[in-house]
């Protein structure tokens, strides 16, 4: 198993300009690894392929006194960035996307480079970690959580946010293997994603949306008086750095809320059911797109399935085409406009929250896909209309999942699967 752990550095204003000179050595390579690509295509008539470019690195080092400062596989993983980027582009265009032609990266649109496979390594000095790297320096860093004692460090990216902070993220691989799913899973659950409420569940929890309403105020106060400074002064330096804070902090405040309710939903249950979204599309929708964005859908299905790979539970994501019209007690199709929030089915007289019924469908394809049965109880049993707990973000953010806190009565119910 991969994972990436990602540590803040803590870098004197001296290694601040080191690694900066190093980074920035590393664009210049990466522009010229750029030119010599378009150049041998001219000459050749075709790309020449990633071995061919790498081997004129140690030419290079001969009139480019700079590379020999940098450590020779930092020097490698650019080259390959290059090309990894080419085949990035390469997948898009036969998808039919428009791609238009590489250009020259300019200072602060490169922010990183790759230590890959050596030349870098954890040590303690001086009672503290540090991180020791090849032909730079022994960087503090802080280790706000363990790397697990069987982890192998594969490698190291060191990146300059748009704040000015610097951050290392770890690639590790473990040796063990991931847990199997179990064959006959008992506890159940589908989630249905919204906007007013995050998250509708059939275990009749909804958890309300993140309020991030006066960090949104902020930033447009901060982007204002940006645009009133002078491009290239030292004020717009200084106020440029402010609004890539309130990026900063509007970015983890969504990451934490989303890592910790995907933690949860991976870790209680069994079998986890989703819709399999196409959020590229809804965010072309001229409607509704910046709470869309906002919402970060993409990024939680994603973050549930690597960590339900990791808990062994089922992840299961369903087409979502029809969950919210069908009746999930009959089954039966029902028209509703999007500011009819309850469901009512004319043929079983079955009432919910349109969300909690789409919730319900979603679970019961999830369970046909797996191939495990239905859910013994049925959405008119539970009388989730009455039953439904309310959760608030902010309660998810602090106590780290939706569930009740230790001194209010917990009140979970279990879907059991025939």
């Amino acid at each position: 198993m991969y994972y990436a752990y990602k540590y803040r550095l803590k870098p004197s204003d001296a290694l601040r300009e080191e690694l900066d000179r190093h980074r920035d050595i590393c664009r210049q390579l990466y522009n010229h690894t750029l030119y010599r690509l378009n150049e041998y295509q001219d000459e050749h008539g075709e790309l020449p392929s990633m071995t061919t470019l790498r081997s004129e690195l140690p030419d290079l080092k001969k009139w480019w006194d700079d590379l020999s400062d940098v450590y020779s596989k930092v020097l490698q993983t650019v080259v390959e960035r290059l090309f990894d980027t080419l085949k990035g582009l390469s997948k898009l265009k036969n998808k039919g996307y428009g791609v238009g032609q590489l250009e020259w990266k300019p200072p602060r649109e490169f922010r990183s480079f790759t230590y890959s496979q050596s030349g870098f390594k954890l040590d303690k000095k001086g009672g503290q970690t540090v991180l020791s790297l090849s032909k730079l320096a022994d960087i503090p860093i802080r280790l706000h959580r363990a790397i697990p004692d069987d982890a192998t460090l594969k490698q190291v990216t060191l990146k300059k946010e748009p704040t000015g902070e610097w951050f290392a993220t770890f690639g590790v691989e473990l040796g063990r293997e991931p847990p199997e799913p179990p064959e006959n899973p008992e506890t159940c659950v589908g989630i249905d994603v919204g906007i007013l409420k995050y998250a509708h569940d059939t275990d009749g929890i909804a958890v309300g949306s993140l309020e991030l309403s006066a960090e949104r105020e902020r930033l447009e106060r901060e982007q204002r008086s940006l645009s009133r400074k002078q491009h290239g002064s030292n004020n717009y330096e200084e106020q440029r750095r402010r609004v890539a804070e309130c990026h900063a902090d509007l970015r983890r405040k969504r990451r934490d809320f989303l890592h910790k309710l995907s933690n949860y939903y991976a870790r209680e249950y069994d079998l986890v059911a989703v819709e399999d979204l196409n959020v590229n599309g809804m965010l072309e929708s001229p409607s509704n797109s910046r709470n869309t964005a906002s919402a970060a859908w993409r990024t939680f299905l994603s973050l549930l399935e690597y960590k339900c790979k990791r808990e062994g539970t089922h992840f299961v994501a369903v087409n979502p085409r029809g969950t919210t019209k069908e009746c999930a007690a009959c089954g039966v199709s029902t028209e509703k406009p999007l500011w009819v929030r309850d469901h009512s089915c004319p043929a079983c007289g079955f009432e919910a929250d349109r969300d909690v019924n789409a919730a319900w469908n979603i679970l019961s394809r999830g369970l046909e896909a797996v191939g495990v049965g239905h859910s013994e109880r049925t959405p008119v049993e539970t009388a989730l209309p009455t039953d439904t707990d309310s959760v608030s973000a902010k309660r998810v953010v602090e106590a780290g999942s939706p569930t009740p806190s230790r001194n209010e009565p917990r009140q979970r119910r279990v879907s059991r699967v025939g």
